[in-house]
C-alpha cells in the first residue's frame, strides 16, 4: 500500500510540474510582436543538411548559403532546435554561410547517456568540430539561452575559433551566478531550473508539452516532430551538470575574459534571465560590447522579434 501511494503522489507531483513547465514556456515567449512566420517548406526546400564529427559523437546541422562567404555558426537553446533561427538564416544567408546546429541530444544529433556527456567543454568541442568540419579556422558565433551559454564558453575557452559573438538572452555566466546568489528576484525565477535538476524531471516532459510556446502552428508541428527526436533526460542533463546549484555564490574561479567582439540582445520580457544580469558585463570582456535590448519581448527573442533582431545582427557584422 505505501508503495502505491508514493507512485500516486510521485504522479501527481510530475503531472503538476508538467503543467508548470508548459505555463512557464507560455511566459517565455511572451511578447508584445508576433514570432516569425517563415514556413518549414521556404526554409526546408533551401537548406542542406550534414554532420561533424566530435569525437564520436555525430552533430547534426543545417546550412544556407554561399560556403565561400564568411560562416555564422548559431546554437539553440532549451527546448529548441536548428530551426529556430530560420528567419535569420534566410536573411543572413545573402552575406554570410549561415549553420544552424542541433546540440547534442536533440532532434537529429547523437544522444549519448550520462549527464557527464553534457558537460560544458564537451558542447564547446561540438561548436569547435562543426567549425573545422567546415574547413574553417574561425567564425562569428550566435547563441541563444544554453546556445548562448555554450557560445561565450566557446568565446572564453576557445578564443582562436571567433571571429565575433552574439549572445541572445542569455547574460554572461559570471553575471548570471552574481545575480543568482545576490539577488532573491533572479533565485526565485530560477526555480524551474532546479525542477529540471531532480530526478526523474524529465519523466514530466511531452513533445507536445515542450513545443506549447510556438504560436505558429505549422512551426509546432515541427517542433512537435524534433522532439519526438530527442532525448528529454539528455536535455535537462544541461542543467544537470552545468546549471549552478544552492546554496549560489559567485564564481570564484579566476576570470578569463572574452576577447572578441561582442553583440547582446535581450527581450526584457523575459522572467527567467532578468536584465540585471547584464550589469558589468563590460567587466569580462577585452573587446567592445553592443547591448541591445528589446522592451516587451520574451525569452525567444529570435522568433519574437526576428525582424528586429536580424536587423541588429546584420548591421553590427556590416560596421
Amino acid at each position: 500500500m505505501k508503495t502505491i501511494m508514493r507512485n500516486a503522489i510521485r504522479a501527481t507531483t510530475l503531472a503538476r510540474v508538467t503543467r508548470v513547465f508548459t505555463l512557464a514556456f507560455l511566459l517565455m515567449s511572451t511578447s508584445a510582436e508576433s514570432q516569425t512566420t517563415v514556413s518549414a517548406t521556404d526554409i526546408d526546400r533551401q537548406v542542406s543538411h550534414g554532420y561533424a564529427n566530435s569525437s564520436g559523437v555525430k552533430i547534426h546541422y543545417a546550412a544556407l548559403g554561399d560556403p565561400a562567404k564568411p560562416l555564422i555558426v548559431m546554437i539553440h537553446g532549451f527546448p529548441d532546435f536548428w530551426y529556430t533561427w530560420r528567419a535569420q538564416m534566410l536573411e543572413l544567408s545573402k552575406d554570410y554561410y549561415t549553420v544552424a546546429i542541433d546540440q547534442r541530444g536533440y532532434n537529429l544529433s547523437d544522444k549519448p547517456q550520462g549527464i557527464e556527456q553534457y558537460d560544458i567543454q564537451l558542447l564547446v568541442r561540438d561548436v569547435v568540430s562543426v567549425i573545422k568540419h567546415l574547413g574553417r579556422e574561425k567564425a562569428v558565433v550566435v547563441g541563444h539561452d544554453w546556445g548562448g551559454a555554450v557560445a561565450w564558453s566557446v568565446a572564453t575557452y576557445r578564443p582562436d575559433v571567433v571571429d565575433r559573438l552574439i549572445i541572445l538572452n542569455l547574460p554572461h555566466l559570471r553575471g548570471l551566478t552574481r545575480e543568482l546568489a545576490t539577488n532573491p528576484e533572479q533565485a526565485r525565477n530560477s526555480q524551474y531550473a532546479r525542477n529540471f535538476q531532480q530526478e526523474g524531471a524529465e519523466r514530466a516532459l511531452t513533445a507536445e508539452g515542450l513545443a506549447a510556446w510556438v504560436r505558429d502552428p505549422d512551426a509546432r508541428k515541427r517542433y512537435v516532430e524534433a522532439f519526438g527526436r530527442s532525448d528529454f533526460a539528455a536535455m535537462l542533463a544541461y542543467y544537470r551538470r552545468n546549471y549552478p546549484r544552492e546554496p549560489y555564490v559567485a564564481d570564484p574561479s579566476p576570470l578569463v575574459k572574452v576577447k572578441a567582439p561582442v553583440l547582446m540582445i535581450h527581450g526584457l520580457g523575459d522572467t527567467f534571465l532578468l536584465p540585471g544580469a547584464l550589469n558589468n558585463t563590460w567587466d569580462y570582456l577585452e573587446n567592445d560590447l553592443t547591448l541591445m535590448t528589446i522592451p516587451g519581448v520574451g525569452h525567444f527573442v529570435q522568433q519574437d522579434a526576428a525582424d528586429k533582431v536580424t536587423r541588429a545582427i546584420r548591421g553590427w557584422l556590416a560596421r
